[in-house]
């Protein structure tokens, strides 16, 4: 059977599978801690959420302490994985490059589909919320969504033989994501509304299993394997060339495209550390008073979010007739720092509402910033650059979301949008190095030249 070059359908289902668990397990987290926490049964299928703004009323102080306990075990969750989920992505990442792109994908699509059955099963027999802990762990041994995504990004830059392509194609994958995400985050409150977790978490196994079947049956490796991996050699000879190749990518450039690849990589990951930290905060600030959203209103809040996705695809479709990148990215920082100075102090509904019209470009540096990325090394290092990003954004990741859920529970009781506030003053970091590339004046013209003479010298080599 002959297989095919196209890994968008399975971008699609994974964005689906993995953005619903997430608003589903906050949800399911934060409903078992107050069952569990309270003699008030929490009341499902109306109308109102489980939220009292009388501070008198016995209930506040119970809703509170719920929010710090969610707030302190979804914490323990993330730090379970950080170790495993680091290094196993890394590893799958860096070593695609000789032994297939399709390697980090069926792991990491297998590590999703196992964790989602032990939520389902979770759910379904009662036990105890601590084997979630467990379930993280689990799947991190197996690569996780940034590791995906990571082997979708190598998977799609290894078909790309333009510059610009490259830039499409990315911005595509995000447009996907988007999208779906968006779909997704409508419904996920109708989901937990109409058929309750545990075919929730049934819908979201069979997807991933679909995803698997097409990843393993249908998808072609768009690279040769090799046998660069010597099996002859010691394990720990094979990581250390592993990490050689990480070394050589930044050793093997001139020393400004050095000091402009390592600029370009601290503003993408301390921009991503507080969208990425942020995230979860704004559900635990929803349920809490005085917004008080039920499941439905949560659904809608992750809906508008989630059609930043979009928005930044069409930001970056029209800014860059008349933009350069580097200019593209500050709209989306500056953009979203106004959005987390405003979510701070968003004390209703429609003001809640309104907060995400600021979010509209948020995306819109990240898919920038990966392709300028992509400009500064060779063809013939993409894959390991892809292998450093998402080692990085794994890392990151789950340290953001951990420092980020610690900061919502010290301050909750006291000024809950002060994580909003906290994050837009992180955001001026990424801004500052962002202004320090603007003034350095390095044009792409000039970094793709530098590149060409690398691959003619290669060439000569050869």
């Amino acid at each position: 059977m002959k297989k095919i070059l196209f890994i968008e359908p399975s971008i699609f289902l994974s964005a689906f599978a993995l953005s619903l668990i997430s608003p589903l397990t906050t949800q399911y987290i934060y409903q078992r801690i107050w069952k569990e926490t309270s003699n008030y049964s929490y009341i499902d299928n109306s109308n109102i959420s489980e939220c009292e703004a009388n501070k008198s009323n016995p209930i506040y102080e119970i809703q509170k302490e719920v929010q710090k306990k969610a707030s302190l075990f979804s914490l323990q969750m993330d730090l379970s994985g950080l170790i495993p989920g680091i290094v196993v992505t890394f590893i799958l990442l860096s070593s695609s490059d000789q032994k297939g792109r399709k390697g980090p994908l069926i792991l990491s699509s297998i590590g999703a589909l196992a964790n989602s059955i032990c939520l389902c099963l979770l759910a379904y027999l009662g036990l105890p919320i601590q084997l979630l802990i467990a379930s993280t762990l689990i799947s991190a041994f197996c690569g996780n969504s940034t590791t995906f995504l990571g082997g979708c990004f190598a998977y799609i830059i290894d078909q790309c033989k333009e510059e610009k392509q490259k830039t499409i194609r990315i911005a595509i994958i995000d447009l996907i994501i988007g999208l779906v995400t968006g779909l997704t985050g409508l419904s996920s409150g109708y989901f937990i509304k109409e058929l309750g977790f545990v075919w929730s978490y049934f819908i979201t196994s069979l997807a991933l299993a679909i995803n698997l079947i097409y990843i393993v049956f249908f998808l072609e490796d768009p690279i040769s394997v090799s046998s660069s991996w010597d099996s002859s050699m010691s394990w720990s000879k094979n990581f250390k060339k592993l990490f050689l190749r990480a070394y050589m990518l930044f050793k093997n450039v001139p020393g400004k495209q050095r000091t402009l690849l390592c600029l370009l990589l601290f503003t993408m990951i301390t921009y991503f550390f507080v969208v990425i930290g942020s995230s979860p905060i704004f559900i635990l600030y929803e349920l809490n008073s005085p917004l008080c959203w039920n499941e439905v209103f949560i659904g809608y809040g992750s809906s508008l979010a989630s059609i930043s996705f979009l928005t930044s695809f069409l930001g970056i479709w029209i800014f860059s007739y008349c933009l350069k990148d580097v200019y593209i990215v500050f709209i989306g920082i500056f953009t979203t720092t106004g959005g987390m100075a405003l979510a701070a102090f968003a004390k209703t509904t429609l003001m809640m509402l309104l907060v995400r019209i600021p979010f509209l470009f948020t995306f819109m540096p990240l898919s920038v910033l990966r392709s300028m990325l992509s400009k500064v090394v060779s063809s013939t290092e993409q894959g390991t650059l892809f292998a450093c990003i998402a080692f990085l954004e794994t890392l990151v990741g789950v340290i953001a979301v951990s420092t980020f859920n610690g900061i919502y529970s010290a301050t909750v009781a006291w000024f809950s949008g002060f994580t909003f506030m906290f994050s837009a003053g992180l955001l001026l970091i990424p801004g500052i190095s962002l202004c320090v590339i603007m003034c350095t004046r390095w044009e792409e013209e000039d970094r793709a030249l530098l590149i060409q003479e690398e691959s003619r010298e290669d060439n000569i080599v050869n």
